[in-house]
C-alpha cells in the first residue's frame, strides 16, 4: 500500500499541481489531507497562488482515494465544496498491520496523544515543520510539514508511505528529507 500524506494545503493551487507531478511518478493507492485545505488563516500570508475554487478542483481529483482531516482553518463552507468527507477531527488508519492515527495537530499533540496501541503512527499537521522521530516503542511522530507554507527554514513538503517505508519528501526536488522504516 503506498499512501501520499500532506497538510497545510491553504488553498495554493501552485503546491497542488506540483504534487500532482509527485503523485503521478508515486502512484499512490490514497492521499491523506492532515486538514487545512482551503482558508489560508488569518495569521498565514496570502499566497499569490491562492485560489480556493481551483484548489477545490484539484483536491475532489483524488476524491475517491482521499482520506481527510479536518483542521483548524477548515470549516462546513468548505466541505460543501469539497467531494469528499473531511469534517472529523481524527480517524485511525490500519495498513498492513501499521496504525496511523489522523488528526490536524491543533487538539492532539505527539508529545500528548489520546490513549493508543503500541507501534502507532501520530500523523499530523498543522506546525508547518516536518518531523519523523520514534518517540517510543508505542509511538512514531510524523508531520509531512507544508506543501505550501513551510515553516522553520524548511522547503515545502509532503509525506509517503510505501510498504512499511515511511518518508518525507522536498516538494520541490522531490528529494528525501527524512525516512524510517517501520517495525
Amino acid at each position: 500500500m503506498r499512501i501520499l500524506f500532506m497538510s497545510d494545503v491553504h488553498g495554493s493551487t501552485d503546491s497542488l499541481e506540483q504534487l500532482r507531478g509527485h503523485a503521478e511518478r508515486l502512484q499512490p493507492d490514497y492521499f491523506v489531507l492532515l486538514g487545512d485545505a482551503l482558508y489560508h488563516g488569518p495569521r498565514n500570508p496570502l499566497r499569490t497562488d491562492y485560489s480556493p475554487p481551483a484548489a477545490v478542483e484539484l483536491l475532489n481529483a483524488w476524491q475517491e482515494r482521499m482520506i481527510a482531516i479536518r483542521g483548524n482553518c477548515d470549516s462546513e463552507v468548505d466541505q460543501m465544496l469539497l467531494n469528499f468527507p473531511m469534517m472529523g477531527d481524527y480517524a485511525h488508519l490500519l495498513v498492513g498491520g501499521q496504525r496511523f492515527f489522523l488528526t490536524h495537530g491543533h487538539l492532539w499533540q505527539p508529545e500528548q496523544p489520546p490513549p493508543l496501541s503500541a507501534g502507532t503512527v501520530f500523523a499530523y499537521g498543522h506546525t508547518h515543520l516536518p518531523h519523523l522521530e520514534r518517540l517510543s516503542s508505542r509511538l512514531v511522530a510524523f508531520n509531512p510539514g507544508s506543501i505550501s507554507l513551510p515553516k522553520g527554514g524548511n522547503p515545502p513538503s509532503f509525506g509517503f508511505y510505501d510498504h512499511g517505508r515511511l518518508s518525507i519528501l522536498n516538494l520541490l526536488s522531490g528529494d528525501s528529507m527524512a525516512d524510517m522504516t517501520l517495525e
